[in-house]
């Protein structure tokens, strides 16, 4: 059966083009969703149904609200994937840069891509709901003199013409996405235990000095390498944390011991996922 997968944004947006690379060998299907709380509510009506979430980007930092939408849904992490986000400027076809007059996107898209647009003092910045949706209603409304800033793949798909390639200021503009699930379909997702060599992880402590110490002394003693960890206040709990943690290991063995022996230690415990790390973020 084909995949069906939950985006963020609309199609062409860099969820969609993050879905189709991961499921590269795989015919897919992308829902489209207005927001990441559409998204879960998509995904806990239909077991079926695959989610794609960016968790990361090495610019923006963490997305924190994903972190909380995943931790409070029953869905489970069963993979990753890290892309480049690479901006194009895009128009209808025979436009020139020097023709145009207007130039839409995501407000952060915007401002990862000032330095070129500060050199074409003609294009006068506006700001919209998506990437992919700018590209989507110039195509469709067949609007001369504007561009849009966008992934090449959204041009693409709306059949703009790309007048310049990598507009970003930062070219080490990279972006974390998770593949989610309902846990019945993660169980059939899963890699193999050998192929298993990272996890993400949620928990409290107690609310008493070195706790947090104690439970990454353990983590190091399993040598368990902890490639990220985020703290979020807990609400109601004034100066109490939760963390969120990334682990990555050799030994998968090795791993389920360190959890079992920081479980007395933490409150709240709970594995989002166990999967394959992704290395294609160079």
């Amino acid at each position: 059966m084909k995949k069906r997968v939950t985006i963020q944004g609309v199609a062409g947006c860099y969820h969609d083009a993050a879905a189709r690379k991961y499921f590269a060998d795989e015919d897919i299907d992308t829902i489209p969703c207005e927001s990441f709380t559409e998204m879960f509510e998509t995904l806990a009506d239909d077991a079926s149904l695959l989610g794609i979430l960016a968790i990361e980007n090495t610019i923006a930092g963490s997305l924190l609200q994903n972190h909380e939408l995943l931790r409070k849904s029953h869905m489970q992490i069963v993979g990753e994937y890290k892309m480049r986000i690479s901006h194009t400027l895009a128009a209808l076809p025979g436009q020139s840069i020097d023709e145009l007059t207007e130039v839409n996107s995501h407000p952060m898209a915007l401002r990862q891509c000032e330095q070129f647009l500060h050199r074409h003092p003609n294009l006068k910045m506006i700001e919209a709901f998506d990437t992919a949706g700018s590209a989507k209603e110039i195509a469709e409304k067949n609007l001369m003199g504007h561009a849009a800033v966008c992934g090449e793949y959204a041009a693409s798909l709306y059949g703009l013409n790309v007048l310049q390639r990598e507009i970003e200021t930062n070219k080490r503009n990279y972006t974390r996405f998770l593949i989610i699930t309902d846990p019945l379909m993660a169980a059939e997702m899963a890699p193999p235990e050998t192929d298993i060599n990272k996890a993400s992880i949620v928990f409290t402590t107690p609310h008493t000095q070195g706790a947090l110490s104690k439970v990454l002394t353990i983590f190091s003693f399993y040598d368990i390498n902890l490639s990220k960890i985020q703290s979020m206040p807990i609400v109601g709990r004034e100066w109490e944390y939760r963390f969120y943690a990334d682990l990555t290991f050799d030994s998968y063995a090795r791993y389920r011991q360190s959890i079992e022996a920081v479980r007395p230690l933490i409150n709240d415990l709970r594995i989002l996922g166990e999967y394959t790390e992704c290395k294609n973020e160079i």
